[in-house]
C-alpha cells in the first residue's frame, strides 16, 4: 500500500505544476479513486494463499459433480476449463456449501444412496480453500487427460439422465405408484424415480407390516430438469404388506427393482 501512496504524492506533484492547484482541486478527487482502486485490484489479484489449484484438485470436483451438465450443449452455462469458472469461483462456493449444487433434490440423510452426489467434507473444504485463496490455475501437467476428464463426467448422476430416467422407468418389475401403495407381493427395492412432483418438500417411506419404519427418500426442491434415480447403497427388501406413503398428489413414483446380474 505504501506504493500505492507514492504514486499518488507523484500525480499530484505533476498536476500541480501543470494544470495548476484550481485544476488539481477539480481532479484529485477522481485520480484517488482511480490510483487506489487499481491498487487494491492488484494487491487482491496477486495473493494467492492456497496449494489448492484448479489443474490438480478442483478440476476433478467438477468433472465428476458438475460438468455433466455445466457444458456446451448441456443445460447450463459450461464449467469445463479454468477460464469459465474462475469468474463463477465465489457464486459457486456458497452454492455448493447451501447444498444447492449439485442439484441432489432431496435431504441428505433420509435414506442412503450410492450415487448420492452431494460434495464429500474433504471436498468441501478443497473448494473453499481454492475459492478464498486466490484461486489459482495451477501447472498444465496436473491436469487429469481428456479421457479420464470423460470417465468422471460419465459417473455423474446427470449424465445422459434422460435416457437413464427412461430406462429406469420402463426397466421389468418397475412399478408406478401414485398415493399410498400396498406391496402385494415382497419387494427388493433398488431405488426410486420421481416423475411430476410438485414444487414443495415431501417425505416418502414405506411402513412395515411389523410397524417399522423405512425412510425412502425426503424430496426438497427438487426439479425435473435434474431428474435422476435415487439408487440405494444396498437394496432395501419390502415384505408383503408394506405400505409406501408420503407422495405427493400428482406426482408418480417409480420403485425401481434390484436388476438380475
Amino acid at each position: 500500500m505504501y506504493q500505492c501512496s507514492s504514486t499518488i504524492s507523484r500525480k499530484l506533484t505533476v498536476l500541480k505544476n501543470n494544470l495548476g492547484w484550481s485544476t488539481v482541486k477539480r481532479q484529485v478527487h477522481f485520480a484517488c479513486i482511480v490510483i487506489i482502486g487499481m491498487c487494491a485490484l492488484a494487491e487482491a489479484h496477486d495473493i494467492v494463499t492456497t496449494p489448492v489449484t484448479w489443474d490438480r484438485e478442483i478440476s476433478r470436483i467438477f468433472y465428476s459433480r458438475c460438468v455433466a451438465c455445466h457444458r456446451e450443449g448441456s443445460r447450463a452455462f459450461s464449467l469445463m476449463q479454468y477460464q469459465e469458472t474462475f469468474p463463477w469461483r465465489t457464486a459457486i462456493k456458497e452454492e455448493v456449501l447451501e447444498r444447492r449444487m449439485p442439484p441432489w433434490g432431496a435431504v441428505k440423510g433420509f435414506g442412503d444412496f450410492r450415487n448420492d452426489q452431494a460434495l464429500t467434507p474433504e471436498e468441501l473444504e478443497l473448494l473453499t480453500s481454492w475459492s478464498q485463496g486466490g484461486s489459482p490455475e495451477g501447472e498444465e501437467k496436473d491436469f487429469p487427460a481428456k479421457d479420464k476428464l470423460n470417465e468422471m463426467m460419465k459417473e455423474s448422476a446427470w449424465f445422459d439422465a434422460e435416457a437413464e430416467a427412461s430406462h429406469s422407468a420402463h426397466q421389468p418389475g418397475a412399478i408406478a405408484v401414485k398415493g399410498d401403495f400396498k406391496l402385494l407381493k415382497t419387494f427388493k427395492l433398488d431405488g426410486l424415480l420421481a416423475k411430476s412432483v410438485p414444487p414443495g418438500s415431501y417425505q416418502i417411506i414405506a411402513e412395515l407390516p411389523d410397524g417399522r419404519i423405512e425412510p425412502l427418500v425426503w424430496l426438497d426442491d427438487y426439479k425435473e430438469q435434474f431428474g435422476h434415480p435415487f439408487l440405494y447403497r444396498a437394496p432395501l427388501e419390502l415384505p408383503a404388506g408394506t405400505v409406501i406413503s408420503g407422495i405427493p398428489p400428482g406426482a408418480t413414483i417409480f420403485l425401481l427393482p434390484e436388476e438380475k446380474k
